[in-house]
This record gives C-alpha cells, sequence and structure tokens, in this order.
C-alpha cells in the first residue's frame, strides 16, 4: 500500500498538521509516525503548560499573528472537546524603576499586538496579587494554563476518527526518496508514500540528513529548569507570575507558573543540554554532545551569549542563586520549597553563522517537506501552525513541480 501522505513525528505540530490535513483532504491516505508509546512526549509534554498571549513579539510578524489565533485556537478546541484550561491571566512584575520604564515599553507593545492588558500600579498589584512584591506590573488577561500533552491526544484521536491512521513505537531508521514516492523504513517495517512530511523537532536535522538534503543547520538542545513548589504553597499566587524581562533576552527570568493540576513550579533556568531527549538532573548522550561541538555554529552561538550562560549554568548548580531571582518579587518562597520538577528541553536551530532560528524553517525537496523549526511559542500556535503547513503540502506538492531543493526560513 502506497499512502497519500506520511507524517512523521507526534508532537503537537505534527500532529496539528496530520489533523488538519486530513480536515482538508478527506480522501487522502494519510500516516502519522511517533516513536514513542504514546503522544507528545518530549517537548511538548514537557512544555510549562502555558497558553501564551504574545506579548514579545514584533507587532505584524507572523508569531504575533499565530499567538494570538493559537490563544483562541486552543481554547475552543479545550472547550469542544472538554479539556480542562485556566485562563487565568498572567502578571509581567517590575521590581526597579529600569524595570517600570521596560514595563511602560512593553504595555505599548501589549497594545500594538491588540492584547486585552492593565497596567497596575503598586497598591494594585497587592490586592491583586498579596504576596507578590513590586512596583508595578501589566496583567494579560488572555495568558492562560492546559496540559498539552491532553490536547495532542485528543487530535490524534480526531484525525483517527476523520480516516486517518497513526503507528505509535514506530521510530524511523531511513527515508529514500526516488522519482514517484518515498520509502520510510521504521523499526517496524517499511511504509512508501507519494509525499512526506516531517515535523521531528529535536531530531529534525538527522531526519533531513536521512534525506540526503543539504543544511547549514542544526538542532542545539536547551534545557528549561523547573522545581515545584510544596503543596501548602498552591495558593501562593493567583495568577502566573513573569518578571519584566531584558528587552534583548525576553524568555530568560525565572516565573512562577500556576500548573493545571493546582500546583506551582518555579523556572525556568536555561542551561545548555548535553542529551537531546535528557529530563533528568543529569543526562549525558555521547552523540549528542559530539555533533554540537563538532558544529561551527555552536561555538558562535557560545560566545556570544556566553556571560548569561555562566549566570543561568551557576544558577542550575546553586540552588540559593535561583532562589533569590525569585525572591526579588516573591519574598516569602524558602531554599526548602524548591523540589526538583522535571525538565523541559527546547529545540533550539542554530545556522552554521551562528545565528538562532526563530521563524519558520523548512528544508524541501520534489517529495518532501520538512519542518525543521517553527516559530514560538509552538505549542500556544499549534493549531495556525499546523493550517500553515497544510497550506505549504498544497503549494508545495501541487503548484511546485520541480526538483530543486528547497531551503527556505519565512
Amino acid at each position: 500500500m502506497i499512502y497519500d501522505y506520511i507524517i512523521i513525528g507526534g508532537g503537537i505540530v505534527g500532529v496539528s498538521t496530520a489533523w488538519q490535513l486530513q480536515q482538508r483532504y478527506p480522501d487522502k491516505k494519510i500516516l502519522l509516525l511517533e516513536k514513542e508509546s504514546e503522544f507528545a512526549t518530549h517537548q511538548t509534554g514537557h512544555n510549562s503548560g502555558v497558553i501564551h498571549a504574545g506579548v514579545y513579539y514584533e507587532p505584524g510578524s507572523l508569531k504575533a499573528k499565530f499567538c494570538l489565533e493559537g490563544v483562541q485556537a486552543t481554547i475552543n478546541f479545550c472547550q469542544q472537546y472538554n479539556i480542562p484550561f485556566n485562563q487565568c491571566g498572567k502578571l509581567l512584575v517590575a521590581t526597579n524603576e529600569l524595570e517600570v520604564n521596560r514595563m511602560e515599553a512593553l504595555y505599548k507593545r501589549c497594545q500594538e499586538n491588540n492584547l486585552e492588558v492593565e497596567l497596575l500600579n503598586q497598591q494594585q498589584l497587592k490586592v491583586c496579587e498579596p504576596n507578590i512584591t513590586g512596583l508595578g506590573a501589566i496583567l494579560v488577561k488572555s495568558t492562560g494554563i492546559v496540559d498539552y500533552q491532553l490536547i495532542t491526544i485528543q487530535m490524534a484521536q480526531v484525525f483517527k476518527s476523520l480516516g486517518g491512521e497513526y503507528k505509535l513505537n514506530t521510530q524511523v531508521t531511513n527515508l529514500a526518496e526516488t522519482a514517484d514516492k518515498v520509502t520510510v523504513s521504521t523499526t517496524v517495517g517499511d511504509f512508501s508514500c507519494q509525499y512526506l512530511i516531517t515535523c521531528s523537532g529535536l531530531m529534525a536535522d538527522r531526519v533531513v540528513k536521512m534525506l540526503k538534503i543539504p543544511v547549514d543547520f542544526q538542532i542545539v538542545p536547551f534545557r528549561g529548569e523547573y522545581f515545584q513548589l510544596p503543596a501548602n504553597k498552591n495558593n501562593i499566587v493567583n495568577h502566573l507570575i513573569y518578571p519584566i524581562p531584558d528587552p534583548d533576552l525576553p524568555f530568560l527570568g525565572v516565573h512562577l507558573t500556576r500548573m493545571i493540576d493546582g500546583s506551582v513550579t518555579v523556572g525556568p533556568n536555561a542551561v545548555l543540554g548535553f542529551k537531546r531527549e535528557g529530563y533528568g538532573k543529569i543526562n549525558v548522550n555521547i552523540r549528542d554532545i559530539k555533533e554540537m561541538v563538532m558544529f561551527s555554529g555552536f561555538w558562535k552561538v557560545l560566545s556570544q551569549n556566553l556571560r548569561s550562560g555562566i549566570t543561568e549554568f551557576k544558577n542550575s548548580l546553586f540552588k540559593r542563586g535561583y532562589l533569590k531571582l525569585v525572591q526579588k518579587y516573591c519574598p516569602s518562597i524558602a531554599l526548602s520549597d524548591l523540589s526538583p520538577y522535571p525538565a523541559g528541553i527546547r529545540a533550539q536551530a542554530v545556522m552554521k553563522d551562528g545565528s538562532l532560528v526563530h521563524d519558520f524553517l523548512f528544508a524541501n525537496s520534489k517529495r518532501t517537506i520538512n519542518v525543521c523549526n517553527a516559530p514560538s511559542p509552538a505549542a500556544t500556535s499549534a493549531i495556525p501552525i499546523g493550517g500553515y503547513i497544510v497550506d505549504k503540502v498544497n503549494q508545495h506538492f501541487c503548484v511546485n513541480a520541480s526538483n530543486e531543493v528547497d531551503q527556505t526560513m519565512v
């Protein structure tokens, strides 16, 4: 049997793409492959669970557009399929005069991005969050919390109900493209298709190399390390609490996150990962390290971010430094409150020149579309991202009949 489409990758982007592709082309035979025993066990399953509003993104950018659409699409999906979510809102807290100035600039950006926000003074902040200390805050009302793995599993079920087929515990071992088909070799046998779409996340570069497509990027893993507060601190905050960030490094900084199960986590502390799929405290993979250190782009990223990297690494080793960052706006948290919590891993696509890829990166051939990077926040934006990839499928496979390899960034 030859499938019309095979999709590799059972994270939220791959499953969203499979679901929407089957929805758009109900008569096509579509197979979704995932190497693990369940969906969303890597980046998606170790996500913070935040439904991001899109505070930091350039107004008018694809990221801002996808995020705005993604919030509503995610909530609509949850409501349709009775998936628990909590649109609790987020407070970005300023703790000094520099952050107050940054807060005012960020508030304007929120308005430019058409977000429902409110600027709080010190007294209003204290009423809103009695345990939080600050000079003021931005209240972002649309931010929420959810379990993205539950969303992904439900998407897979909807995909199957539309006539799609999926196989778990099916690891891809080789890919071969010929003039008339693509053969996908796996641990459970070979499958053939007219067209292949890969959404391989942490393994995106390795999958593309199987197709012998020349690329000049590599996936470098970054760990987001978290702690969990004890159950008696579950009500310490009413919202998600974020610092006012450095505009050059908007995603660094320690957050207090109310999880969908009612617990509260503290993090992330962002450090270099020594294993692509390593979520415990100590994780080392020789192949991952070897490929990383032999890639010139890695050393350029390291040199460009050395100061912040050392700070984050120090906080990873010593909890007291981490605690100090949290106590800036939540002084009642003590060292004994910080218990280990599974880390997240970000698959950061890095170019040979050391630049970080923040938007879409595709490496395509005549019969394949390979998503090497999708814009953050990919979980929040997964539904519009999946729709965008399906549009690319239509354009590339139905319109583009050339044999040229197409590596593009959007």
